[in-house]
């Protein structure tokens, strides 16, 4: 027998010997067992004020409860006891325990009662002997080794004792003293570290790794109990069959906190389920009620739990503990509120918007670097490689997956949701984004949902669009962090840049820019608030570095970043942030002059790379696997402008978002069977109570009364009834409003007729405008929305047959039949409908390599504003698809303002919204042109403002526009033949350019006209025989 088959031989015997032992010693009846001697030394007990939270992330870092070496406890922080009262039980039997001891425990900033009958404090006592003889033993394992050396040596302490009265002889006048001798009991031994984390010890205390956590709120009752297998609402997720034989009972640790319920697992000490509080939570014991001896059944939208205890009794406290901490501390939980969201309406709530989003993600780029815990983005499409702000000036520091990388190698904790796409359907490879976040750091979590087949959830989308800091920050809105949503106010067309590429044949741009280059020291910056048609092509030359340089972004080749500043300085442009690359000639090449917010910039710069220079209308989006790589020549090809609205909400807002977000995780994580592992776990929503902490804070936000609204149900959110509060808020404020409404949205389906179409947002603007005529009032109603939908075709020759589907629906709520808008005002007030409702859309142009272009903007915005004190702002589309709550989910905020400004509404005085009429007047400025402070945007109801600003300028850009390019959708279009021959005319852009040029600079910001009549003449729903005939009608609606 070799050396090392004996040493072996040897290693397991002693492992079994010791296991033996610790079996011997675990069941040692320690009745007759007084070991005296030294005890261990109290930690050094300090003021309460001077203890050491535990941190939130502790709770991804759960241990076994009977591993040692756990933090439970606050550091140096006593743990204080008072036996409140002794209730007395009378029974039929004789029992040897009469009495129940109420016991309230403080601990730094907590406080919790737990009930414990004398037999009770009898068997821990007895635990507490045997763990002490136990630790003395040198048994040969590492687990007992570590044990053993956590405890330290000190003074020798008696342990203390218990009284050995029996409890039924104690009289009631001796109740007093025996609660002071248990008091000084538990008191004693909570001071002795070797016995407070022994786990017999917290177990008895009802303490665990999760009890002092301060974010978590105020602690709750806890302990062991059994729970049973099942109970979840959702089909597919429970056992095969509903019969007993299907059950699994465990023993679990429960654990109440004032928003949710949570159990852990003993061994791992893994939060194995989280329940959150909801209005349907209630709690039922008995076995009528739960099938089961001693059963407590606690129900919510999601589940129906069982559990199991050991008496009735048991089951009786159980229910009453948790019911009234949840009614103290959770009542806002409790209840449906306004619109019937499952978010209460939080005053005083710091609240930002954003037009556009190049502001919107610099601050969200912000946020995140300042993120200390978590971070958590759900998104309809997420590009890794997209730059957080432009244009690049630190290499790749703001690149999307380049700051999720580095915060996760920080310690936080980072999880992702995406919306898994019908791949047949949308090329936006979520797959790829998965891959790539997945792969940067363990941190990262990313999970995808749903799985068509297995949900049977084909045609709906998880929509929304948040990101989430701390559970204290949270940006809610239509902006995807994805490829072609960067844009700001100017809404350029072109990103080629390269003024030397147009040295062959100069361009007006070129020879403007070549004078300037000569006394390039001399050239002033910009003004930023120049109107934008100041710079008719100048705006436009942006410069681009070749694609050799593109992987490493912002990285100059031939100057140190030192030399790029000292070269910026010399040009009296120290202020600039944004340079992307220097080209090696920028010191005798040209300035071009770009209104960036960042003053102007030096060789070549781009704002959108590879992917990012996009327009789907033309081509969509195809090999996201390579993010640097173009898809569209940028030489001929114009741009899209997007054009959108987000916003962030701070404190007890933003952890309803945060609410929601969990919500959607734990429900995704239970659901598919990959996501079942410990490595993603189960997130926990923080505490109200310590909402208004904040770590940070956006810039320039203002106070407002703010409520979180949704679309969601059972397959998005796993709940049972399914919510529409957006929508219910939507119909409420146009409803209520008193002047004005301003929509600016992606879509704009409605007009219900209960078959096709069934939210009644359009019903809601036509009968408003309806009260107002009869009530002889004055009331507007603005309308922006794309000219044509986001979908792939050709529309010279009629467009794809999704676009035209999406067609029919808009014009179908707009104008078209008598269920629209405006049949329904036509039907009542004739003609006059002109003075109530304006319908536009949004255009620009540009010169492209010496030729002019014109292309639309896509309005993404999902936004309402009334009366300059209401805005809801948000993810959801005017349509069923986000509306009606069972399709796809969506997530919006509606914020009322609290602070108020003096302005004009109809010419009378009025006290405006800070947050609404800022909103209002930038998207004002960003449509019409002009400054924020112009005075005439000021009144949005007067007839000078509507007819002769709002009208007048989108009649008269509509008309220069159509004179110039031709444009498409057009008015004179009303059938396919007239399409061919509109387009083979000839169009002045081409004929006569310098003609064309002085036409356009009479344009006045982007707004134009919407035209009504384009292919009125045509069956615009897919015909029979298209793939898109086959899919369901509700898919457009």
């Amino acid at each position: 027998m070799s050396l090392r088959a004996e040493s072996h031989a040897a290693t397991s015997t002693l492992k079994k010997l010791a296991a033996d032992m610790s079996n011997i010693i675990e069941s040692l009846d320690t009745r007759e067992l007084h070991v005296e001697g030294e005890e261990v030394d109290a930690e050094i007990l300090t003021d309460p004020k001077g203890c050491v939270c535990i941190p939130f992330s502790a709770i991804y870092h759960t241990h076994g409860f009977k591993e040692p070496a756990t933090q439970t406890y606050l550091t140096g922080c006593p743990v204080r006891v008072r036996v409140l009262e002794v209730e007395r039980f009378t029974s039929t039997k004789k029992v040897p325990s009469p009495n129940v001891y109420t016991i309230e425990l403080t601990h730094g900033e907590f406080v919790w009662h737990v009930k414990r009958k004398f037999k009770h404090f009898q068997e821990f006592h007895r635990e507490l002997l045997r763990y002490k003889a136990f630790v003395r033993i040198p048994i040969p394992t590492r687990s007992h080794t570590v044990r053993r050396q956590s405890i330290k040596r000190g003074e020798p302490r008696q342990m203390p004792s218990l009284p050995h009265t029996a409890e039924s002889t104690v009289r009631e006048e001796h109740f007093s003293s025996r609660r002071k001798q248990l008091e000084d009991y538990l008191t004693n031994i909570l001071k002795m570290p070797m016995y407070r984390n022994y786990h017999g010890t917290m177990e008895f205390v009802g303490v665990s790794q999760l009890s002092f956590i301060h974010d978590l709120g105020p602690k709750g009752i806890e302990g062991f109990i059994m729970k049973r297998s099942g109970g979840h609402r959702i089909p597919g997720l429970n056992c095969c069959g509903q019969g007993r034989m299907c059950y699994r009972w465990s023993k679990r640790w429960l654990v109440v906190k004032d928003s949710f319920l949570m159990y852990m697992k003993p061994d791992s000490g893994a939060i194995s389920f989280v329940l959150l509080v909801d209005k349907e939570f209630s709690i039922k014991i008995g076995q009528k009620e739960t099938e089961t001896k001693y059963g407590l059944q606690i129900d919510n939208l999601s589940r129906s739990l069982i559990l199991k205890c050991n008496s009735y009794r048991h089951a009786q406290w159980w229910r009453q503990g948790i019911d009234e901490f949840i009614r103290k501390h959770g009542k806002d939980f409790l209840t449906e509120h306004r619109f019937g969201s499952y978010a209460a309406v939080q005053e005083n709530t710091l609240a930002k918007w954003y037009v556009n989003a190049k502001w919107y993600f610099e601050d969200v780029a912000n946020a995140m670097e300042a993120a200390k815990e978590e971070i958590f983005i759900t998104d309809w499409w997420l590009s890794p490689e997209i730059f957080m702000k432009r244009p690049v000036v630190e290499g790749n520091r703001w690149r999307l997956d380049c700051i999720l990388k580095r915060k996760a190698q920080q310690g936080v904790r980072i999880f992702v949701m995406l919306y898994k796409e019908v791949e047949l359907a949308l090329g936006i490879n979520s797959e790829y984004s998965k891959r790539t976040l997945m792969h940067l750091h363990p941190n990262i979590k990313v999970m995808r949902h749903p799985d068509h087949v297995s949900s049977s959830v084909y045609l709906w989308a998880h929509h929304e669009k948040l990101v989430i800091v701390d559970q204290s920050v949270a940006f809610v809105g239509g902006i995807d962090l994805a490829y072609g949503r960067w844009d700001d106010d100017e809404h350029r067309l072109t990103d080629v840049g390269s003024v030397k590429r147009a040295a062959a044949g100069k361009s007006v741009s070129t020879a403007n820019l070549a004078s300037a280059a000569e006394s390039s020291e001399r050239v002033p910056l910009q003004p930023q608030a120049l109107a934008p048609e100041s710079h008719l092509f100048e705006r436009n030359a942006d410069d681009a570095p070749d694609t050799s340089k593109m992987k490493g972004v912002g990285k100059p080749k031939k100057f140190s970043r030192f030399s790029i500043y000292k070269h910026l300085h010399k040009h009296g442009m120290h202020h600039a942030d944004s340079v992307s690359s220097i080209d090696s000639e920028s010191n005798k090449g040209s300035i071009r002059s770009l209104k960036t917010g960042v003053g102007e910039l030096l060789g070549e710069t781009r704002f959108w790379h590879g992917k990012d220079y996009c327009n789907f209308v033309f081509k969509d989006w195809v090999q996201l696997d390579k993010p640097f790589a173009d898809f569209i020549d940028r030489y001929t090809t114009p741009r899209m402008p997007w054009h959108d609205i987000s916003s962030v909400v701070h404190g007890r807002a933003a952890r309803d978002v945060a609410r929601h977000f969990i919500q959607r995780w734990n429900f995704t994580k239970i659901m598919k069977p990959k996501y079942r592992s410990l490595s993603y776990p189960f997130l926990l929503p923080k505490s109200q109570q310590t909402a208004n902490e904040l770590k940070y804070q956006v810039p320039e936000a203002v106070p407002a009364t703010v409520q979180v609204i949704r679309s969601a149900a059972d397959w998005s959110a796993g709940i049972k009834y399914h919510e529409e509060s957006i929508h219910k808020a939507y119909i409420s404020v146009i409803e209520n409003s008193k002047h004005y409404i301003y929509i600016e949205n992606q879509f704009f389906i409605s007009c219900a007729d209960d078959k096709v179409v069934w939210n009644k947002i359009g019903d809601a603007i036509a009968q408003r405008i309806l009260k107002a005529h009869r009530e002889n009032k004055r009331f507007r109603v603005y309308v922006v929305i794309p000219l044509l939908p986001g979908f792939e075709g050709d529309i010279s020759t009629g467009g794809g047959n999704a676009l035209q589907a999406i067609m029919h629906f808009n014009y179908r709520t707009m104008c078209r039949g008598e269920n629209s808008i405006l049949g329904q005002l036509k039907a009542e007030v004739g003609d006059k409908w002109i003075n109530y409702i304006s319908f536009c859309g949004l255009r620009t142009y540009a010169e492209l390599e010496g030729k002019l272009v014109t292309e639309l903007i896509y309005v993404h915005s999902k936004l309402l504003i009334a009366d300059d004190n209401t805005v809801i702002i948000g993810s959801a589309n005017i349509n069923d698809r986000s509306m009606l709550g069972k399709r796809d989910s969506e997530m919006a905020v509606i914020v009322q303002d609290s602070d108020t400004v003096p302005s004009v509404m109809d010419g009378q005085e009025y006290s405006a919204g800070r947050f609404a009429q800022s909103l209002r007047l930038r998207c004002f400025r960003v449509v019409l042109g002009g400054s924020d402070l112009n005075p005439e945007h000021q009144d949005p109801v007067c007839d000078k403002f509507f007819k002769e600003v709002w009208i007048a300028t989108a009649a008269r850009n509509a008309t220069i526009f159509d004179k110039v390019f031709r444009c498409l959708p057009s008015d004179e279009v009303n059938n396919l033949t007239q399409l061919r021959d509109f387009i083979n005319k000839p169009k002045l852009a081409n004929d006569d350019p310098a003609k064309a040029a002085e036409e356009l600079k009479k344009i006045r910001g982007f707004l134009v006209q919407f035209p009504f009549r384009f292919l009125e003449e045509e069956y615009l729903l897919p015909s029979v025989g298209t793939k898109e005939s086959m899919v369901p009608m509700e898919v457009w609606t």
